[in-house]
């Protein structure tokens, strides 16, 4: 029988791994890393989103939302966010350059993938995978350790949730393509 053109590792390693590039950016820019509600001096329905970059305040009965709020607290200067600051935008480039370096060996529109070249991406896009999965795992560690005024109610926000789903995505997805290396050795 005639092999397929194109492995089901490298498939599913190309589907996967832009999925995860989609959900780690999201993660990145939105500023909802973690919820703070219930402030005391404050109105019942406001909730202030934290991100890593930005600090928002949405009063939930109208939905006016207003960011850019100083940072009162010492919230930016704290470990694991400037961690994240500096691991998530890393992340984001080593998945983009990953994802060239996959489709130069995937190559669906040549007779052959080239099965090391696809290897060497999956790793890259591994790679790629634990550095945003590091400073979500540190921030949801240090969640309720992080400053907040007294007496509030902190919860985890959507962008932790969607940094984590992206993260785990270009893992599976750098493991799969990292499968291409069977293919290579069993060449020699």
């Amino acid at each position: 029988l005639p092999s397929m053109r194109t492995p089901a590792e490298m498939i599913v390693g190309l589907v996967l791994c832009p999925c995860g590039l989609l959900l780690t950016l999201t993660g990145t820019l939105a500023p909802s890393w973690r919820q703070v509600s219930l402030v005391p001096d404050q109105p019942m329905d406001v909730v202030w989103e934290q991100g890593i970059w930005d600090i928002c305040r949405e009063r939930q009965s109208t939905h006016d939302r207003l960011c850019g709020q100083a940072d009162g607290l010492g919230y930016f200067e704290q470990v694991p966010v400037r961690v994240a600051q500096g691991l998530m935008p890393s992340s984001l480039v080593v998945t983009l350059v990953g994802l060239v370096v996959a489709a130069l060996g995937v190559r669906c529109w040549q007779p052959e993938p080239r099965h090391l070249v696809a290897g060497v991406a999956g790793l890259v896009l591994l790679l790629s995978g634990l550095m945003s999965l590091v400073p979500s795992s540190w921030y949801t560690q240090e969640l309720w350790a992080l400053p907040a005024p007294p007496g509030s109610t902190l919860t985890v926000g959507y962008s932790l949730v969607l940094s984590y789903l992206g993260s785990c995505l270009e893992i599976l997805g750098g493991l799969a393509l990292a499968l291409s290396f069977h293919h290579c050795c069993k060449e020699r």
